[in-house]
């Protein structure tokens, strides 16, 4: 696939891996087990939006973009938006500790690892080795949006004020 267009279906077979909330597993040094998610499948019938970092707990990411979901997670949800999702390179361990850092719980925001950079190869989107920074809005399998930053430190259409706008 190449980069991903609106009106493009989610590509089928798309895994990430992922540790599920658990409220014995809420300590920062907790851990727990990483499962697949295949968002193929469990996105299918949903709207989702999903947004792409280059690495958790960098400035960028941290500071900049995170934080806009968070702060906006309600009014994203109140457009019909069923899961939000957030992935980078860095594995299920550290995306774990990173949505416990920034203390987001009952997987209100799903913390996912795109392993190898493995989706993000496949839409063209990457960054050297990293998962370069994007948004995607799919709609029941359909892209209805789909943007990647021209710089990784860009936060200008993948940040959440601009995907909200776009629900």
């Amino acid at each position: 696939m190449s980069a991903p267009k609106v009106g493009d279906s989610f590509p089928e077979g798309v895994t990430f891996s992922y540790v599920p909330y658990s409220p014995e597993k809420d300590s920062l040094t907790a851990c727990g087990i990483p499962i697949n998610y295949d968002a193929s499948k469990e996105w299918a019938n949903k709207k989702v939006v999903l947004f792409s970092v280059p690495g958790a707990f960098t400035p960028g990411c941290s500071v900049r973009h995170l934080p806009g979901f968070i702060d906006n997670l309600e009014k994203i949800k109140g457009k019909g938006v069923d899961v939000v999702a957030v992935i980078a390179y860095n594995d299920a361990f550290v995306m774990n500790a990173w949505s416990k850092a920034n203390g987001v719980k009952n997987d209100d925001i799903l913390f996912l690892s795109d392993v190898g950079t493995k989706f993000s190869q496949t839409i063209g989107w990457t960054m050297g080795e990293r998962t370069a920074r994007y948004a995607l809005i799919i709609d029941h399998g359909k892209i209805t949006y789909a943007e990647k930053e021209a710089s990784g430190g860009d936060v200008s259409v993948s940040g959440a004020d601009v995907v909200l706008s776009k629900l």
